[in-house]
């Protein structure tokens, strides 16, 4: 593994992101990932996912320099559905995944932590979509996964602005269960991981199932549309605007075409 690496703690399968310096969510991460999650998911002796981030950041969001490399429109819309696909496997999975925050969440580290089933955060951590600030979208289903959590007047004010919430607005409005000092998240996330390993694996997975019924006929055409549009939006003028003017560190200059 070049992106990341993980090891088992007794029942816990730890995943821990390992490209610093902000633990970007590249291609090749995300393939990993995968990866890891096919070594665990038939291990019976594994029974709950803990993923968090080497370093400052638990992940600072994609790769915008890896975007620059990426071809057509179509092939945008492609690693958006390849992101939504796993991130979709994650809620699914049979384990339960706590994701312990700390430093930052945002882009498509939101949408990685979104897609655990329980958020452990540091009570500093910026949690947020900032893409708009790119002249992007988020692509891995974040536009219909946080309005399930904040609710769409929240959802929609954090992503017009690209501002991001701390952990313990996180926790208020509904989007992490647990705040803590940034020391200590790891250890609590281990901590519940452990509580929640001692449960029926038979029944853990069932519970899995029944809540996953909640996402509607709706969230899974709204993911759709999300990848055809991010695909859409990355081939427009803005798009190319705002990742050059991320790489050279200064204000885009957007004008709407």
């Amino acid at each position: 593994m070049e992106y990341l690496k993980w090891s088992s703690e007794g029942s816990v399968a730890v995943i821990t992101l390992e490209r610093p310096p902000a633990n970007a969510l590249s291609n090749g991460l995300l393939r990993e990932l995968s990866a890891v999650l096919d070594e665990v998911e038939p291990n019976r002796e594994l029974r709950v996912v803990v993923i968090h981030g080497e370093g400052r950041f638990f992940s600072a969001g994609a790769d915008i320099k890896e975007f620059t490399t990426v071809g057509s429109s179509d092939d945008f819309s492609k690693l958006g559905s390849f992101g939504q696909d796993l991130f979709d496997r994650m809620e699914k999975f049979p384990k339960p995944i706590i994701a312990a925050i700390h430093g930052a969440a945002l882009g498509g580290g939101l949408e990685l932590a979104m897609a655990c089933h329980i958020r452990l955060v540091s009570e500093t951590a910026k949690l947020g979509l900032p893409e708009l600030q790119l002249g992007l979208i988020p692509g891995f289903a974040g536009t219909q996964r946080l309005p399930r959590y904040v609710g769409v007047a929240r959802a929609a004010e954090m992503m017009f602005t690209s501002e991001p919430i701390t952990g313990l607005e996180a926790v208020q409005f509904g989007l992490a269960n647990h705040a803590y000092p940034e020391a200590e998240v790891l250890e609590q996330a281990l901590k519940l991981a452990n509580k929640i390993a001692k449960k029926s694996p038979v029944a853990i997975k069932a519970a899995i199932e029944l809540v996953n019924y909640a996402k509607t006929k709706e969230f899974y055409e709204g993911t759709k549309r999300e990848a055809e549009l991010f695909g859409q939006v990355f081939g427009s003028n803005d798009a190319k605007e705002g990742i050059q003017a991320f790489i050279e560190k200064r204000v885009p200059n957007f004008k709407g075409e």
